[in-house]
């Protein structure tokens, strides 16, 4: 398994597991479950959540499929912005952690920005760390203006990941907060990689992907994994959809491959605003 470096020196898979939507229709859970099970046996170990998710029933759905593989899985979860205070984002992660049925959380990330203070949340989130109740702690949908914030303020370049909105059809984050990132060697999380289905359907995607032998999925998954710096989490609560992600993995993209890709899809060319869903 391919793997990112954080921060922290740690190193978790450059391909994980997405679970918007999880845990909220009675008839596929059996299948979500089943094909998160799969996801550990095959090394796909980084498993991304969030209290959002069902209001907590994706956190439930997940603490039944790791049941007696905890150790086995790196899992991420998100706090809302309006429960992101210093209270009640210790209180949020309590919730959590009960919902996973586990003792900690190894990433935890502030789910958007909000009005309540950046200084605050870390402060929060340093409190949960030192309590050991997570691990490490990060951001999701915070443009490079809020990341300069976070940076002065105390505890905040400790953060581990920005998760944003990242693939061929949503490349803003290249012109300026990638490169910020880079240089503080912070990876980003790219959720939605093929864009909720939706690159499944471009044209010019499925003619690159049936011209290199793969899948139009396959295609856009390995277009993110060609960097070293990006973790990937495309949700899928199917076991053939989880086997063909991780397929991706077999398609080292060339120089010439990529370059294909940037006049199908072509890179910002100014500054854009962090697009989010």
């Amino acid at each position: 398994m391919k793997t990112v470096r954080l921060p922290s020196g740690e190193y978790v898979p450059a391909l994980g597991m997405g679970t918007w939507y999880f845990g909220e229709n009675r008839a596929s859970r059996a299948e979500e479950i089943a094909t998160l099970r799969l996801g550990l046996d095959l090394g796909l170990t980084l498993i991304d959540t969030a209290e959002m998710y069902g209001e907590g029933r994706s956190e439930a759905l997940i603490s039944e499929a790791i049941t007696g593989r905890r150790d086995e899985a790196f899992l991420v979860s998100k706090v809302y912005p309006h429960n992101a205070s210093r209270e009640a984002a210790v209180a949020a992660c309590e919730r959590s952690l009960r919902r996973l049925d586990t003792d900690r959380i190894d990433l935890y990330l502030l789910h958007w920005r909000g009005n309540v203070p950046l200084a605050e949340t870390i402060e929060a989130f340093m409190a949960l760390k030192r309590s050991g109740k997570i691990r490490h702690y990060g951001v999701s949908n915070l443009d490079v203006a809020d990341m300069q914030e976070l940076w002065s303020v105390p505890g905040g370049s400790v953060t581990q990941t920005d998760q944003v909105l990242y693939n061929l059809a949503r490349r803003a984050s290249e012109w300026d907060l990638l490169p910020w990132l880079r240089e503080r060697h912070v990876p980003i999380m790219a959720y939605s990689p093929i864009e909720q289905a939706k690159l499944l359907r471009n044209t010019q995607l499925a003619n690159f992907a049936n011209a290199h032998g793969m899948t139009p999925a396959q295609a856009a998954l390995a277009w993110l994994l060609a960097n070293d710096d990006i973790i990937v989490i495309p949700k899928t609560g199917q076991r053939e959809r989880l086997k063909e992600n991780l397929g991706a993995l077999d398609h080292v993209l060339t120089k010439a491959q990529l370059a294909e890709l940037d006049r199908s899809f072509p890179p910002p060319s100014g500054p854009q605003p962090l697009e989010m869903l």
